[in-house]
């Protein structure tokens, strides 16, 4: 894995391991500059230390640039969630929440990521009895505050692919492409996809790519995203929707688009695919899906790209919403506002001076953190 946004100098790099459950985890804190560390928790079979210490630093710069109280961190669980019960995962998430007691909420605010909903923040804050321990939590899961009642903001509400489809529809009319009849291709069709699909949808446009583990599935003339939708609520896959061509998952990032967004992994275009991709923009739903020196080739072919410390920015805006005590309208309201005005911001410079959007939205990031 080539090692891009890398902090050489977190502020926080602790590696854990349960005995018990035989599980290794890793919480970073890249940095306290802006606030407590901000970053959700993934749990994947594969996560590393190198892994978190890169989202942690995307982490830094995503929440600086949506001008957030918020340093940057990430944790992750170094399991597969498929392989193992509910009853399993729920005793691992309550170990990590006491491995993270010494640093939640002083340095770390918890929040869900890959394979971690709002059930697993509200075990977080269940077991460590603190309710900033972790955002993201269930909206029926509340407290009272000076007799007003505050509830948690799941990222279940689609404020990410919400923020995604924000980021597109700028995009798109500063590239001069008309939003109505764009064609859209989403790879990962979980919770990012689905809403970012349904957004977009709204819009006028048309997606008629989408893949999740087990396939991929296209159709030129358009999907039904709600009927997708349907079909990923029961726990099926994309493939069995009965209409439309079934594609390997990798083919999806080779179609001919107007607007790719990898919704799934890191580093999902990459030296062996990156000279095959066709779309016009990339908006970045998934952290990291692009490693910085393919990102920048890509630019150099004018493909524009949306970088994830931007346009993935809703479920952090989300998580501050929740940690303020705001309702989903002012949520939504305040995804929208930051979105639209930094993929406005960067894009426009990025085409009038010829530059890279992510150094762009670096430099601004730096700047703010000093």
């Amino acid at each position: 894995m080539e090692v891009t946004n890398l902090s050489e100098n977190p502020e926080y790099s602790v590696e854990f391991f349960d005995p018990d459950l035989k599980y290794k985890a890793f919480l970073v804190i890249d940095s306290l500059k802006l606030g407590l560390g901000k970053g959700g928790i993934r749990m994947t079979a594969g996560v590393s230390m190198t892994e978190v210490k890169r989202l942690a630093r995307a982490m830094t710069l995503k929440n600086a640039l949506a001008d957030l109280p918020f340093g940057g961190a990430k944790a992750g669980i170094a399991i597969n969630p498929k392989q193992i019960s509910k009853v399993a995962k729920r005793k691992i998430i309550e170990s990590f929440a006491k491995y993270l007691l010494p640093f939640v909420p002083r340095f770390y605010i918890a929040g869900p990521d890959i394979n971690t909903t709002e059930q697993e923040m509200q075990w977080i804050a269940q077991t460590t009895k603190i309710w900033d321990s972790s955002t993201g939590k269930p909206t029926n899961y509340c407290r009272l505050v000076n007799g007003v009642k505050k509830c948690g903001l799941p990222h279940e509400l689609g404020s990410t692919g919400f923020g995604v489809a924000e980021a597109a529809k700028v995009a798109t009319k500063l590239a001069k492409l008309d939003l109505k009849n764009a064609t859209v291709a989403i790879a990962g069709f979980g919770n990012v996809g689905i809403f970012a699909a349904k957004h977009l949808a709204k819009m006028g446009a048309k997606i008629v790519a989408v893949s999740d583990s087990k396939g991929a599935v296209s159709n030129e003339s358009g999907l039904s995203i709600d009927r997708l939708a349907k079909i990923k609520g029961d726990g099926k896959s994309v493939v069995g929707l009965g209409s439309g061509k079934i594609i390997a998952p990798e083919k999806l990032y080779e179609l001919p688009v107007d607007i790719l967004i990898p919704a799934a992994g890191p580093d999902v275009i990459n030296k062996s695919n990156h000279r095959k991709v066709r779309a016009k923009i990339i908006v970045e739903g998934a952290n990291i899906p692009i490693p910085e020196s393919y990102e920048r080739i890509l630019w150099r072919r004018k493909v524009i790209i949306v970088p994830d410390i931007i346009a993935n920015s809703g479920g952090v805006i989300s998580s501050y919403a929740e940690y303020k005590g705001f309702n989903q309208n002012k949520m939504f309201q305040l995804v929208r506002e930051k979105i639209s005005k930094n993929t406005t911001l960067i894009l426009k410079e990025a085409l009038m001076k010829n530059r890279n959007p992510r150094e762009i939205a670096v430099e601004i990031a730096n700047k703010r953190l000093k």
